[in-house]
């Protein structure tokens, strides 16, 4: 792991001019590494590109280190739930990145893909070939693979309309003192932890809907459906109504009664599509791995 770059800020400056100018990037890049948190002003998250600073703030910058130039196949099992020519819908295990990255250079989703599957869509680019939309590392289940860029298209254009349906099963903390309910709250970089998202004013859009299906000894099976998709809504957003998710090493209690390992216990059970070229609606559920099977047998005991 790099060392980040340290400097001192310039009065008046933009933010994202000043990373570009002082560790030699382009703007739309130092820009994009402050989307990702990689930026921290005076040790905190920024919470625009755009802020103006100062002047004498220390403004630390977190190059990553380099990825592979792209993704390569590999031969990894991976479970295809369906395919045609057009779209797959693949069953991701919990622990497999969607992927390659710096960190995780290989045995991702993506390098399974490129060993199994005849086609990809080109517009995620050559490290993210096909992939539409993603789930976290440990987060199991289905997820849509376009193998053309007609495909990827539609799909996308699905998604931003919200008419891909997108449901989980999580095993939460607690009791849930209604049967349902919505969450409708903005998320964003956590001002402290760039690891982590939170509910911050200003935040991107983020709606979720939550129902509780089974009652467990101290836990509760909910069903969660996504109106959007930002990175950890689930976990963030029923973290911050007092229902964190088993497992959930960033947004769980530092001592949890349930020691679950592998991570959060989120499992993306079924979704539902219109196909790119036929319009047929398309619904797939898959239960989850026998990790998340296995906890659900020991709250019911």
């Amino acid at each position: 792991m790099t060392e980040p770059l340290v400097f001192t800020a310039a009065p008046g400056a933009r933010l994202d001019v000043f990373c570009a100018e002082a560790a030699s990037l382009t703007r739309s890049r130092a820009a994009a590494l402050i989307e990702e948190g990689r930026v921290l002003v005076d040790g905190r998250v920024p919470t625009k590109a755009g802020i103006k600073l100062r002047g004498g703030e220390t403004v630390a910058i977190d190059l990553p280190e380099a990825a592979p130039d792209r993704a390569e196949p590999q031969d990894i099992p991976l479970r295809i739930v369906w395919e045609d020519a057009d779209v797959a819908v693949v069953y991701k295990p919990s622990g497999m990145v969607v992927h390659p990255a710096a960190g995780n250079p290989d045995g991702t989703l993506v390098n399974a893909l490129l060993g199994r599957l005849d086609g990809l869509s080109g517009i995620g680019g050559v490290m993210r070939p096909g992939i539409v939309h993603r789930i976290d590392k440990d987060t199991s289940g289905l997820l849509l693979v376009a193998k053309n860029d007609q495909a990827h298209l539609s799909l996308s254009e699905q998604i931003g309309a919200h008419s891909v349906e997108r449901a989980y099963k999580a095993i939460v903390l607690g009791h849930m003192k209604e049967p349902c309910g919505d969450i409708d709250l903005p998320l964003g970089r956590h001002p402290k932890d760039r690891k982590k998202f939170a509910v911050v004013p200003g935040g991107r859009e983020a709606f979720t809907h939550w129902e509780t299906l089974e009652e467990l000894r101290g836990a509760t099976l909910v069903e969660c459906r996504l109106k959007t998709g930002r990175t950890h809504q689930i976990r963030v957003h029923m973290a911050h109504i007092g229902h964190p998710l088993l497992g959930d090493p960033l947004y769980g209690p530092k001592k949890s009664p349930f020691p679950v390992e592998g991570g959060q216990l989120l499992h993306a059970f079924r979704i539902a599509f219109d196909h790119p070229r036929t319009g047929e609606r398309l619904r797939f559920e898959a239960e989850p791995e026998d990790r998340f099977l296995e906890w659900l047998r020991r709250l019911r005991a």
